[in-house]
């Protein structure tokens, strides 16, 4: 009986071993449909797990400063890209070319989109003036100058429903990347 046990979970692992991560779609789809039930938006982090900018971006957004007006706006997911030869099999299918579709190839990491709950594309990671064109504008990932973090508070106030004060938190919690 153990030797039968034995044999069965280690097919279990074997299988697990293999299995390949949810596609970017899978994502996708289930974090806009828990937006619409919830009335948030979706904020997707494109990074891989060598990058120290995209762990500051999670760090930040989940310091308890400020966790919780993300919390409170939307349903944040991730998508890998970028691995390195020997995590590879930790990408999501499909993340490259949703992040290429959305004009964030060759931006580097973290990219990110923010989506309203039907799937609808509000913002990304690209500081832009107003006249310029979606493909244009230098990705400034995990905001952390001056110039990034009052360019990913402006995309905060069109995107969310979080007040002055909560935004001001933000501000000064992203302007400690800087250091």
């Amino acid at each position: 009986m153990k030797q039968i046990l034995l044999s069965f979970l280690l097919v279990v692992l074997v299988v697990a071993a293999k299995a390949q991560p949810a596609t970017a779609d899978q994502i996708i789809k289930e974090a806009c449909s828990k937006a619409a039930s919830q009335n948030k938006n979706v904020f997707v982090i494109f990074h891989a797990s060598w990058c120290g900018w995209c762990h500051r971006m999670d760090k930040s957004m989940g310091d308890a400063v400020c966790k919780q007006f993300f919390d409170d706006n939307f349903i944040i997911c991730h998508l890998v890209v970028d691995e390195s030869k020997e995590k590879v099999q930790l990408e999501n299918p499909g993340a490259a070319a949703l992040r290429k579709k959305y004009n964030g190839e060759g931006q580097g990491i973290p990219f990110w989109l923010i989506f309203d709950k039907e799937g609808k594309l509000i913002s990304d990671s690209k500081m832009r003036k107003e006249t310029e064109s979606q493909e244009s504008g230098e990705n400034m990932g995990c905001p952390a100058n001056e110039k990034e973090v009052d360019s990913f508070i402006e995309v905060l106030k069109k995107s969310s429903r979080m007040s002055a004060e909560q935004l001001a938190i933000i501000r000064k919690r992203f302007r400690e990347n800087e250091n």
